[in-house]
């Protein structure tokens, strides 16, 4: 497909541009509109592409917690022995928590974790069905506010009997960004990885006390252009981490919804190197 026509579905869903001006554009570069609803379904995320865990072997439950703006609602799945499990918070896009994020969660069950996966729209009544009706939700969160709900899953954590103690994260697109936050500020937390996610700011490189892994897509100019100051700050600030770019792979190449982005190869071995990472600095 055409690089420019995924370069501009990338530019809808992450900034404020209305669906007719985004199918304007995609008429433009398509050649007719005709053109461009036969590629629209290509580029939309649709859940029945999705690899579905199974959860039969898993322990599964949807639980809540104090936000700072009412109760944070979240997903949690891990191994059906109760002991104490290493937790990995879950992060989801700017589409709130979705069948695809509670499907990555029990594989981060499966691999012998506590994965909980808080909702950001829980706020707002959660995460509607429509995706450009969720997108046009987070415009109203507050960077700030969705912060302190997702630290306050750090204070949640210890008050359950299958939490042992050790945390990490890891993070899609606005999740990303969000993982890297986090590892700004929670001290305690032992893992970071961020997928495709914002930078944040050089000058707070220095709190960070987890180790990152960093992955990005090859064409993801976007996103990709944060990278160098990024890893500058941790090089200069003696930050472990580790940094991949999968040539070829677009933003979002993780999520298998999304039929013109998902890269198979780069998710499968993204995914293969997290859950190493997680096994090396959780367990």
């Amino acid at each position: 497909m055409d690089q420019r026509i995924i370069n501009l579905y990338d530019e809808y869903t992450h900034q404020p541009l209305s669906r007719n001006e985004f199918l304007r554009r995609l008429a433009l570069l398509a050649g007719s509109t005709a053109a461009a609803m036969a590629v629209l379904p290509l580029l939309e995320v649709n859940y029945a592409h999705a690899g579905v865990t199974d959860a039969g072997e898993l322990f599964t439950e949807r639980i809540s917690y104090p936000g700072i703006n009412g109760d944070m609602q979240a997903y949690v799945a891990r191994p059906k022995e109760e002991k104490p499990y290493a937790a990995v918070v879950v992060i989801h896009e700017n589409r709130g928590l979705n069948t695809h994020i509670e499907d990555v969660t029990r594989r981060a069950a499966k691999a012998g974790y506590l994965a909980i996966a808080p909702n950001a729209l829980s706020p707002l009544g959660g995460t509607p069905e429509n995706e450009d009706e969720a997108r046009a939700k987070f415009q109203q969160l507050k960077a700030e506010d969705s912060l302190q709900n997702f630290i306050k899953v750090f204070d949640y954590l210890p008050g359950r009997k299958d939490f042992n103690g050790k945390a990490g994260c890891v993070g899609f697109c606005w999740g990303g960004a969000m993982s890297n936050n986090l590892a700004v500020h929670v001290p305690s937390l032992k893992a970071a990885v961020p997928f495709y996610g914002r930078q944040p700011a050089a000058e707070e490189v220095s709190k960070i006390k987890a180790a990152i892994q960093l992955h990005y897509g090859g064409l993801d100019e976007r996103v990709n252009a944060g990278i160098p100051a990024y890893e500058e700050a941790l090089k200069k600030n003696n930050i472990t981490y580790e940094l991949y770019v999968y040539d070829g792979a677009q933003h979002a190449f993780h999520n298998d919804t999304a039929p013109t982005r998902y890269n198979e190869p780069a998710a499968k071995l993204a995914w293969q190197r997290t859950i190493e990472f997680f096994d090396k600095y959780l367990k």
